[in-house]
């Protein structure tokens, strides 16, 4: 296994870390002041568009996809450091257009999309013009188990109608968002994982119904994250993604890079985390001395460097492995590091939480909101136990 990173890589790592230093960080505060200021507190605010107008300008887009006609064809081992550093920044990822969940959308869109279908929606995701929801999770069914889905697709003639509730489906409160893929059983007598399909709904379509936006323990998404009511939509025939019964599949395909994705993003909230942590040690006082000099802060940093260098690894041999053999060969590396990326991010930013003490608990600093998002997203993408399921499964499969 080789890990050095590409000449490419290299130089967009360059690129990268100068547009962070000058642009994105300047602007996190400015985003949220203009998100406050907005009428509607899910548009869109002018400094995220002048960021991504300067991403356009150096070359920094659409640096996740890997299928080169579409994007910009790095392989995952390449834009997994990449990923690191822009997610160092809650708003890094929508600054280059490699922000959940159009980029599970548009990765399932370019391998399983028709033509028409990649004209009409995956082009205007690639260039930002439209945004996209995905809707999966019901409220009343354990969705980490997919079979689970109680949403219908039913076929009448020419079209197909949808029913169900969702709830979490990222993106749809966003104005500019333009179409939502509906996961939804088409066969409920067909055998356990060809009973769902996948179809793309035009976000307007009659019989869609926003019922509130949920936040993440306390803080809300500018994307929104949606409990949506569909009643009796009608979509055209042409819509379904893929076959029909091809849903579960392609809810695997999609997951499984969008899983390492949150892993390559979570290695560098816990880098911000391990940097302000350090910094906070330094300058203040406690009891006489820097909380730099106590035993218990040089632990945690000792040991969050550790963990964040150990995750890191983990992440670049997942990554080798689906470029090199494919998703279905790294399975259980990837379960692995969606599982721990997340745990070793949250308990970084827990202890620079505490190093800051009321501080770390305001808004004043990143570390609330990164202590939010790496709890949740030990539950989004399916729950740790999900994937540690998926993990002893293949061991004990070896001795069986």
């Amino acid at each position: 296994m080789d890990f050095e990173y590409s000449a490419r890589t290299e130089r967009l790592l360059e690129q990268l870390r100068n547009f962070m230093e000058e642009h994105v960080y300047p602007a996190e505060a400015v985003y949220d002041e203009q998100i406050k200021s907005n009428d509607n507190p899910h548009e869109q605010p002018k400094v995220m568009l002048d960021l991504q107008a300067k991403a356009r300008e150096l070359g920094l887009w659409n640096l996740f996809m890997t299928h080169g006609e579409w994007g910009a064809g790095l392989t995952n081992l390449e834009y997994a450091p990449l990923a690191e550093l822009v997610g160092r920044s809650v708003i890094g990822n929508e600054a280059i257009n490699c922000s959940a969940p159009d980029t599970g959308n548009m990765e399932i869109l370019a391998m399983y999309g028709t033509e028409q279908q990649q004209s009409r929606w995956l082009a205007p995701l690639l260039d930002c013009t439209i945004r996209s929801a995905f809707a999966m999770t019901e409220p009343d069914v354990a969705s980490s188990d997919a079979t689970n889905i109680t949403s219908t697709i039913r076929r009448d003639g020419d079209e197909y109608v949808l029913n169900g509730r969702k709830w979490y489906t990222s993106g749809i409160l966003d104005p500019d968002c333009k179409l939502v893929i509906f996961m939804g059983k088409s066969d409920p007598d067909a055998p356990t994982y060809r009973q769902q399909s996948m179809i793309l709904v035009p976000a307007d379509s009659p019989g869609i119904e926003i019922l509130r936006d949920l936040p993440m323990f306390g803080y809300r998404d500018r994307l929104g994250h949606g409990e949506v009511q569909f009643t009796d939509v009608r979509v055209p025939a042409d819509h379904m993604l893929g076959a029909e019964g091809d849903g579960f599949a392609i809810a695997q395909g999609r997951l499984g890079p969008g899983r390492m994705h949150y892993a390559m993003r979570a290695i560098g909230m816990a880098e911000r985390a391990l940097e302000l942590m350090c910094r906070r040690a330094l300058q203040r006082n406690a009891f006489g001395a820097p909380l730099a000099d106590r035993g218990v802060v040089r632990e945690w940093i000792a040991r969050s460097r550790m963990e964040i260098d150990q995750i890191r690894l983990l992440v670049l041999q997942s990554s080798w492995l689906m470029d090199t053999r494919g998703n279905a060969a790294a399975r259980s590396e990837v379960a692995a590091i969606k599982v721990a990326a997340m745990e070793v991010a949250h308990r970084v930013v827990d202890h620079a939480v505490q190093t800051y003490g009321a501080a770390g608990v305001s808004d004043d600093t990143i570390l609330a909101r990164l202590y939010a998002i790496t709890r949740a997203l030990q539950i989004a993408d399916g729950p740790n136990e999900v994937h540690l399921r998926t993990i002893a499964r293949l061991e004990l499969k070896k001795y069986a």
